[in-house]
């Protein structure tokens, strides 16, 4: 229950004033619930001739027992004047209004709470997606794409069912169940307590039934989120899967994980399937105890109740059976959308490993240069990644990356973004600390083309105007012209209006790599990272994307990785890596007359 409290207390305050609305409506549609059944009494008393007769009458007053004295007074007159017949229609018409009343109060009650439920499960959604964007990069290579998509989607729809669609009975049951308790304590006090006995126990005997149910379902929603994982990997490893004939072995892997849900869920469904026939059964004993004493009370005439009101108090007692397997049922649903929840709060409550200055210094242009000093970094204690990286890169110069897969390359580049942070040392811009500058100062100033061009399932003209405000159809048109992307982009189905399909599938991958180049040259950084961007292609692509590269770095400080050495030859610098350091570094010619590790590699690819 302090959960439940916590998550309400975090979720439900912006929508305050609809759940005192819902409070108030369903106060309402209790206490004219509780009047419909009380009139029960008169009725009875009418047919079996046994209604007390008020032949005075008293000043109006709001205690309960100058309105029955009041009631009494106007169902004699009636009776005398009319017949029973009229007094029993009068009696049932006053009912039908209470029932009116009750029923409406209580569609009110609801409707406050769909508004409610459903932005709640909006702001869940969205503060979870907004925390995703904030999350540095370190934290998505420890998760995996499937569990997180999962939470997003079976998890906070686990939220919705559960917990939010119990709102009404969270809401509405404990209302009508003070409500009609309290009526019933007014007719008699010794059969409520004895009421008030036999609940607790009741709900005890519930209570111990569903206590391992919310581990039972975060059992559940984890192995949900490794099938997701399962289907993400295999959808994009298709291809291979296909090629290598291991269609068995994926299937075997994926039969396993959905047997073990299938057994954690049927676990988790015969439990809570035990809450509904649980607490009728319960139910059905407390009614059978509250008869033989209250029975044993009016027989014997020791109670303050005659006959006909012990039988409206037994109604009243069966009104409140509903709420109480309603709470019940909630109580079940509530702990499973709790584990649903918990699953959430992992990324929620995730906490940010590369973090914004609290105040971030201003950099208004890039001037002078960048300056790499004593950079260390490592992403786990086994391995340093970088050792102690010293390197000054200005304005306007182009420097090369070059050397073995894992040598610290894209590292290198990855902390000057601040995808990652170093971990001894420092980088500067223009004599600023990085880490001084907010987020999107720094990456303002910076364009980024992949080894593997990231699109999005959107037109070409959005592909290309990506993270650019109010960008026109010229603008975009120039940067796909510097970008030798004009000519094929007109000869696509719409135009650049065309859409591209998922990561860009219903194009090339030069066509897809001279989009991505097109969209850094809209946004016109001073500074650009070139990541091996033309190792995937084939010779044709390649000269078109790097004629692409040459347009747009000309007059920018160009940091690029590479594989084939001939299209570096003329960077302004060219770095060496090897084993997390910079070995050698010059020209091209100079790097040659060394003779060292740059023109072994040099030689290689030539030969």
């Amino acid at each position: 229950m302090h959960d439940l409290i916590h998550l309400l207390q975090r979720f439900i305050p912006p929508y305050k004033i609809r759940v005192a609305k819902s409070v108030i409506y369903n106060f309402l549609h209790a206490m004219f619930g509780s009047l419909s059944i009380a009139m029960l009494i008169p009725v009875l008393g009418i047919i079996f001739n046994n209604q007390e007769e008020v032949l005075d009458k008293v000043p109006f007053a709001l205690d309960s027992h100058s309105l029955k004295h009041m009631f009494n007074y106007y169902v004699t007159l009636i009776k005398h004047v009319y017949g029973p017949s009229a007094t029993l229609l009068f009696v049932g018409s006053i009912a039908v209004l209470a029932t009116a009343l009750k029923t409406g109060f209580a569609y009110l009650g609801a409707y406050e709470l769909i508004y409610i439920r459903n932005g709640v499960v909006r702001d869940i959604r969205r503060k979870i997606y907004l925390k995703i964007l904030s999350l540095p990069l370190p934290f998505f290579s420890e998760e995996r794409k499937g569990d997180i998509i999962s939470r997003m989607t079976g998890d906070v729809q686990e939220v919705e069912a559960s917990v939010m669609s119990s709102l009404d009975m969270l809401f509405q049951s404990p209302i009508l169940i003070i409500v009609y308790l309290a009526t019933m304590l007014i007719m008699s006090w010794q059969l409520t307590l004895f009421v008030f006995i036999l609940l607790p126990i009741m709900g005890a005997l519930i209570g111990k039934i569903g206590k391992n149910l919310k581990r039972r379902s975060w059992e559940g929603q984890t192995k949900m989120g490794e099938i997701l994982a399962l289907i993400e990997e295999t959808l994009s490893g298709l291809r291979i899967i296909k090629a290598f004939n291991a269609e068995d072995k994926m299937e075997q892997r994926f039969s396993a994980e959905n047997e073990s849900y299938r057994r954690i869920q049927n676990r988790l469904m015969r439990r809570r399937s035990l809450a509904h026939p649980m607490s009728e059964f319960l139910g059905t004993i407390v009614i059978v105890i509250i008869l033989w004493y209250g029975g044993s009370l009016v027989l014997q005439q020791k109670g303050s109740l005659t006959a006909e009101e012990f039988i409206a108090y037994i109604a009243l007692f069966y009104l409140i059976i509903n709420p109480a397997k309603n709470l019940t049922n909630a109580y079940y649903s509530v702990q499973k959308g709790l584990a649903a929840m918990e699953r959430i709060d992992v990324i929620l409550a995730a906490e940010a490993s590369i973090k914004e200055p609290e105040s971030p210094l201003s950099l208004r242009q890039f001037n002078d240069k960048i300056e790499y000093n004593h950079v260390s970094f490592s992403y786990n204690e086994n391995k340093q990644v970088l050792k102690d990286i010293t390197l000054t890169i200005s304005k306007g110069k182009t420097v090369a990356l070059v050397g073995q897969s894992g040598s610290g390359k894209s590292t290198f580049v990855d902390l000057l973004s601040r995808f990652y942070d170093v971990e001894k040392g420092e980088i500067t811009i223009d004599g600023i600390n990085i880490r001084q500058l907010s987020f999107n100062t720094l990456r303002e100033f910076m364009g980024n083309v992949n080894q593997d061009p990231i699109l999005f399932n959107d037109t070409i003209f959005n592909n290309i105007a990506f993270g650019v405000e109010n960008a026109t159809q010229e603008q975009v048109e120039n940067a796909a012209r510097i970008a030798n992307a004009h000519d094929f982009i007109l000869q696509t189905e719409n135009g650049y209006q065309t859409v591209i399909g998922d990561r860009g599938g219903k194009l090339s991958g030069g066509q897809r790599q001279r989009l991505s180049i097109a969209r850094a040259v809209l946004k016109n950084p001073p500074i650009m990272i070139l990541d091996e961007a033309t190792s995937a292609l084939d010779t044709e692509s390649e000269k078109l994307v790097q004629e692409a590269l040459d347009n747009l770095m000309r007059n920018r400080t160009s940091i690029v990785i590479a594989h084939r050495l001939s299209t570096i030859k003329n960077a302004d610098l060219i770095c060496v890596f090897q084993e997390g350091q910079i070995v050698e570094q010059g020209t091209h010619d100079e790097l040659l007359k060394q003779n060292g590790i740059y023109t072994k590699l040099y030689n290689m690819q030539n030969f």
